[in-house]
């Protein structure tokens, strides 16, 4: 088997043995993959997980490890170096901290946050105490940002991965890569968006297409292979629940002037948050979306050269409006609390769909009351 069948095999694992081992307390540990580099050791094997081989055999090997973790207790199977996979390697299990933070032992995936909404979201996760992985396109800059919140919140507590949205293989890939991180995924922020304003006569459709591949096709393939090890931890753990999030936008709850193909696509995320949810309620995996109001103050909005202050003003979306800073003074007139959403108003819009049991399929509104639902 070649290495990277191997880690693939392995990621699947991972959440059934992380719960496991946990045994139906919280907070979760982490549980990390090392591949073999020496020998193992005359004593430290065991038997409980069959070999690389015999298991890529089965039809289901997620099924059948988990069948055999039922019939033993962990403290008997687990050493001193962790649980040993005979000519595999071996799963590094570690105990949370202890706090109790909200979202404490929690694994925790943003898609776009290497800047913007998605990186405030990212740092105030972490700050609650999940594990958090920051995923964006941007390598270089999700990088830099996972660093500083490791200096914030202590070593290893976060990573970023390199992902395209868009792409299936990339999603597979980051769900993969984050498994063999932390041992699972417990909550799938999918708020990775490009938007290109521009009427009828303006948007080219390959400009279209584009928007709505990250921002529809992208929030699907989040909660395609985001759900998988959502769905094998449930299914060994009856107190598991896990939660996919869309940050979707108050041009998901009504309709944007020239700005059609970022509104259509949040609109149809909606309803595939909807549709997701029924699906996935029997696994205990809540699906919702926040939409926030416009953060006049990140990058999309404020960038001087393509923000969507100097793109709304080329666009005409504001009559009479000749500068980028009378543009952003008529989208703050419009919002009754007077200001931008901000990345604080977000995250605490995610903590209450995390916390509450009893709610799916919602679409939060996070607007300074410039969007009211009837």
């Amino acid at each position: 088997m070649d290495a990277g069948m191997l880690r693939s095999l392995a990621a699947a694992m991972m959440p059934a043995i992380r719960v496991w081992v946990a045994a139906g307390r919280r907070p979760l540990p982490t549980v990390r993959f090392c591949p073999d580099e020496t020998p193992v050791r005359a004593g430290a094997e065991n038997a409980l997980l069959p070999s690389p081989d015999v298991l890529s055999a089965c039809a289901d090997p997620v099924r059948e490890v988990a069948d055999r973790l039922r019939q033993t207790a962990p403290e008997t199977a687990i050493g001193p170096e962790g649980l040993m996979w005979t000519g595999a390697g071996r799963f590094v299990i570690t105990g949370s901290s202890g706090g109790n933070r909200r979202l404490e032992g929690k694994v925790a995936v943003v898609t776009g946050a290497a800047q913007g909404f998605g990186l405030g979201i990212a740092e105030e996760l972490a700050a609650h105490g999940a594990h958090v992985v920051l995923a964006d396109i941007r390598e270089d800059a999700a990088s830099a940002a996972a660093d500083a919140v490791n200096r914030r919140e202590g070593p290893g507590r976060a990573i970023a991965i390199a992902v395209d949205v868009s792409s299936e293989s990339s999603v597979r890939a980051m769900v993969e890569q984050t498994l063999l991180a932390f041992g699972g995924l417990d909550l799938c922020v999918s708020n990775a968006g490009i938007l290109r304003a521009g009427g009828l006569e303006e948007m080219t459709l390959q400009d279209f297409q584009k928007v709505t591949e990250v921002n529809y096709t992208g929030f699907f393939l989040c909660a395609k292979y985001a759900s998988v090890p959502m769905k094998t931890a449930a299914a060994l753990d009856p107190g598991y629940w896990a939660d996919v999030i869309q940050v979707n936008s108050k041009s998901g709850l009504q309709g944007s002037n020239r700005n059609f193909a970022y509104a259509g696509g949040k609109f149809g995320g909606i309803g595939l948050v909807q549709s997701f949810a029924l699906e996935l309620a029997p696994h205990r995996i809540k699906v919702n979306a926040v939409c926030p109001g416009n953060y006049l103050d990140g990058p999309l909005w404020s960038d001087p050269d393509n923000g969507l202050f100097v793109q709304y003003l080329h666009a005409g979306k504001v009559p009479g409006a000749k500068t980028p800073a009378e543009v952003r003074a008529a989208y703050e007139s419009k919002v009754p609390l007077g200001r931008g959403c901000l990345p604080a108003d977000v995250v605490k819009g995610i903590l209450y769909l995390v916390d509450q049991e009893y709610e799916t399929g919602q679409a939060l509104p996070v607007t300074g009351g410039q969007v009211m639902l009837k």
